[in-house]
């Protein structure tokens, strides 16, 4: 049942649907499907517009959000509950005939498709990369209605996952064959559908003006630079292909001063609207894939995936970190299939099953402590001879009867049975090969900047930028700041800061040379 608050809530937009709606529901008599009726209800009675009705679906429980007297519906099968609610209470208001907020050219782009497709995206209700692609598809669905889609919760329809042999979400499926995996924006996934970006945006990117202030990454420290030089009045935009970065990757974060505990989602969408506070371009769903030599107007220019030529006064890089691989054989053959990265979006399909979790470090141990409370059993693997997370961490990890920790282990090789992760195999402190039989392996080892772009443009260490104290890079009017720098530590406070600190240089780099400007 939803609480009175969440009712207030949904209650106060419920009032945007124009159109009447039907929830046609597909039910048994399993707690899931009472769970289901419930909501459905809940939600039913506050708009005389909703109304539920019965109609029968192999999946049970499912439903059907569906504009009467049109083709225009999605399904979910699952409990519509967890991170998928707000997606749930979204597609109602779609269907119910409030317009899909996105670019015209996107929009332009899902209207011209015209070979049928029926997708189903397989999530977890604790995966926080599974509601953007479930909104993009079912906005793609309800603008076109020649694409079909259908949202499956795994910890509902576990024997589909199974019989897909299935072990990561986000997962899209199209005509029983894998179409997209992992976090995917609208704009990512309208174009791998088109395949390619539309010409329209093309032209549109090609026709932006140059900006006093272009920001590439929406992590923390993108955000940041982006607000602080919005705040000068400068002319600003910020390139990234979803807005909170590496934060979406985590769990509950709790060292982020000011605030006693936020979830990454709620953070998250306090970025996205700082961002709105202030007249700044956001191009979405895109990446930088190259930087140019200042031209003689004095423009820095730069290119993205798809060949938009976009051109800036100074450039703050926030591109940010991806998770380190193990570098081993089988760990790319079991990708997504017992090899995950995410234990929150991952973790539900792991369910009583025997998992490790790679690493010492807080993000290892955190994973473990978190995964602990699904799995029947998990082992941290850890090279080193102690583990470098925090105390409080190993200690709360220690007091759980179904962990252990295996350290001096050097990973050597996944194993597999064709479809899925059996085992690992190491060599223990003594160097003996040993094998460990399990289900799953979550890589925890730390993360490598997202840099690879800039190799001969920068002065890098490592890979990764270097900077000074006001952010400024080897290329005069190029900052960067966050993860992706030489900074020593790795917060998402520091890159908060550093972010800001970034944009400020530049705001004075434009002062102090307006031959550039």
């Amino acid at each position: 049942m939803l609480d009175e608050k969440i009712l207030e809530q949904v209650k106060q937009v419920i009032g945007l649907i124009k159109y009447p709606v039907e929830l046609a529901t597909s039910l048994d008599y399993s707690e899931q499907s009472k769970q289901t009726s419930e909501i459905l209800h809940q939600i039913a009675g506050l708009s005389d517009l909703i109304q539920v009705k019965w109609e029968e679906n192999e999946r049970k429980p499912s439903f059907v959000i569906r504009r009467v007297d049109s083709d225009i519906s999605v399904r979910f099968a699952g409990v519509p509950s967890g991170t998928e609610f707000n997606s749930f209470v979204l597609a109602l208001l779609q269907v119910g005939g409030h317009p899909v907020k996105a670019d015209e050219d996107i929009i332009a782009a899902i209207k011209q498709i015209d070979e049928p497709a029926e997708y189903t995206t397989y999530v977890s209700l604790s995966c926080m990369n599974c509601p953007d692609v479930v909104q993009a598809l079912n906005a793609i669905s309800i603008i076109n209605p020649v694409v079909k889609h259908t949202v499956v919760d795994g910890g509902t329809f576990g024997e589909e996952f199974d019989h897909l042999h299935l072990q990561s979400v986000p997962t899209v499926v199209k005509d029983g064959e894998v179409f997209l995996q992992g976090r995917s924006t609208l704009e990512q996934v309208v174009t791998k559908i088109v395949r390619g970006m539309t010409g329209l945006r093309l032209k549109r990117l090609n026709a932006l003006e140059p900006f006093d202030v272009l920001v590439i990454g929406g992590g923390p420290a993108g955000v940041a630079a982006a607000v602080y030089a919005a705040r000068k009045q400068l002319r600003v935009g910020i390139v990234a292909d979803r807005i909170g970065g590496q934060v979406l990757e985590g769990g509950q974060i709790e060292n982020l001063i000011t605030l006693e505990r936020v979830k990454p989602e709620e953070l998250t969408a306090t970025f996205e609207a700082n961002l709105r506070d202030y007249p700044i371009d956001q191009i979405g769903g895109i990446r930088v894939e190259n930087i140019g030599s200042r031209t003689p107007e004095g423009m820095i220019p730069l290119m993205t995936e798809g060949g938009a030529r976009l051109q800036a006064r100074t450039v703050v890089i926030c591109v940010g970190s991806s998770f380190k691989h193990l570098d081993i054989p089988g760990e790319e053959t079991y990708l997504n299939r017992g090899v995950s990265f995410c234990p929150h979006c991952d973790g539900p399909l792991f369910t009583d099953r025997k998992i490790a979790v790679m690493g010492g470090g807080n993000s290892a141990i955190e994973a473990a402590i978190d995964l602990a409370g699904i799995a029947r059993e998990v082992t941290v693997i850890d090279i080193a001879d102690s583990l470098k997370a925090d105390k409080v961490l190993v200690e709360r990890l220690k007091a759980l009867a179904n962990t252990r920790v295996i350290q001096c282990a050097n990973a050597t090789r996944v194993l597999g049975d064709g479809h899925r992760v059996t085992g690992l195999e190491y060599k223990d402190a003594d160097g003996q090969g040993q094998m460990l039989e399990l289900d799953g392996i979550f890589v925890q080892i730390g993360s490598t900047p997202n840099t690879d772009w800039l190799t001969g443009k920068l002065e890098m260490e490592d890979g990764y930028i270097s900077v000074d104290n006001t952010g400024a890079t080897s290329i005069p009017g190029v900052f960067a700041a966050g993860d992706c720098t030489n900074v020593p530590h790795k917060q998402i406070v520091i890159a908060l800061g550093a972010g800001a600190n970034a944009a400020l240089g530049a705001f004075e780099y434009l002062i102090r040379n307006p031959k550039d400007a």
